[in-house]
């Protein structure tokens, strides 16, 4: 997969995440965008980690799982640490 697929696969898994996630996590398309390649690449690690699963076709389901669901982990902490942030 090349660099703007993958940052297309990541600003998609990112805001697949904020779709599925309650709430407001706030940030823009900037903070989607760096969300969700985050998640991409911690989705790619942990699958090719824990299931080898390889991750190079840009329209594999399982490539696109594993991203969302990295992106959705990942939004999580944000949350967790912007929270923290406005709750003082």
């Amino acid at each position: 997969m090349g660099f703007f697929g993958f940052l297309l696969l990541g600003l998609i898994a990112g805001a697949i995440a904020k779709l599925i996630l309650p709430g407001k996590q706030g940030g823009g398309w900037l903070i989607t965008l760096v969300l969700g390649v985050v998640g991409a690449l911690l989705g790619g690690f942990l699958g090719s980690l824990l299931f080898n699963a390889p991750l190079q076709d840009f329209f594999s389901l399982q490539t696109w799982l594993l991203a969302i669901g990295g992106s959705i982990i990942v939004l999580l902490i944000y949350g967790l640490i912007v929270g923290r942030r406005a709750a003082r």
